[in-house]
């Protein structure tokens, strides 16, 4: 009988339940991306499917970016696990996004000197964002690794599964080259781009020390859905170890210091037929 009570108070895996849906959905994606590597050897279907994936891919990027602000399991081998496939689908190894993004971003974000997603150039005018996109995607590991001589005990993580990650690439691409790059390969690279380009938006121009102020959001429902509440982006930043599904609520409490002009469309929404499906479900919902 006791035995039976422990096993149904036996914590999950899981740090938190929200988080089994969008693992579910990625590793069936990476089953894909296997099946395909193993099953196919038509260029046109590789094509075809690199082409279908390079959105779905570009989300899983949001994905990734939270589980490096809060890691998914309790297990540290099931994160490194996980780490390795959301590698695969958006070119960012282990704590890669750690030591750039979350020690080198969200605690600099304020100083466009030491912000390592800067937007600012040194003369102290705004990138464009093809300008961004392309320095930020080029400088990440460079930019992480500088940051992690900081911080050692991460820095030995990142090296260390940077290179196993790399090698199971070169593996990949050894067997079966066609299959590995469009797979795999391309894949990284462009959801890297991906991205530098999506992060442009939430902060480039914002020259300012008042942290309420230094963001731009993105309240539409599906959006966040698909992003994991990305569009409450000053909600992140003023608390950025809180898990993505307390997002809405922290923002509703910090709402009224946030300006009206920092409530803005991102591009993806505006690429989605100009935001007529993102904006219909707006409507449904109201």
């Amino acid at each position: 009988m006791q035995a039976s009570l422990n096993s149904i108070h036996k914590p999950s895996i899981f740090r938190f339940k929200e988080d089994r849906w969008p693992v579910a959905i990625i590793l069936s994606l990476t089953v894909i991306d296997f099946i395909l590597y193993f099953a196919v050897t038509s260029i046109t279907v590789f094509i075809t499917y690199y082409a279908i994936m390079l959105i779905p891919k570009g989300v899983i990027c949001a994905w990734n970016h939270h589980h490096q602000h809060l890691f998914t399991f309790r297990n540290k081998h099931l994160n490194r696990f996980l780490e390795f496939f959301y590698a695969l689908h958006t070119g960012v190894s282990t704590h890669l996004w750690r030591l750039h993004h979350v020690l080198g971003h969200h605690l600099n974000f304020l100083d466009q000197e030491k912000d390592e997603s800067r937007w600012k150039r040194k003369d102290g005018t705004k990138m464009g964002v093809i300008e961004y996109s392309l320095e930020v995607a080029l400088t990440a590991y460079p930019r992480g690794y500088t940051v992690g001589k900081q911080h050692p005990k991460q820095l030995q993580v990142f090296v260390r599964y940077t290179a196993i990650t790399l090698a199971i690439i070169i593996g990949l691409v050894i067997w079966n080259p066609l299959a590995a790059l469009f797979l795999f390969v391309l894949p990284m690279i462009t959801s890297l781009i991906f991205t530098a380009y999506v992060t442009y938006e939430h902060h480039s121009g914002l020259d300012t020390q008042n942290e309420f102020e230094a963001s731009f959001n993105n309240l539409n429902p599906v959006f966040n859905f698909l992003t994991g509440n990305l569009g409450y982006h000053t909600a992140h930043h003023y608390k950025h170890g809180l898990h993505w599904s307390r997002l809405p609520k922290l923002h509703a409490k910090i709402a009224h210091k946030i300006p009206a002009h920092l409530y803005q469309k991102s591009n993806i929404t505006k690429l989605m037929l100009g935001g007529f499906i993102l904006n219909f479900f707006n409507r449904s919902k109201s």
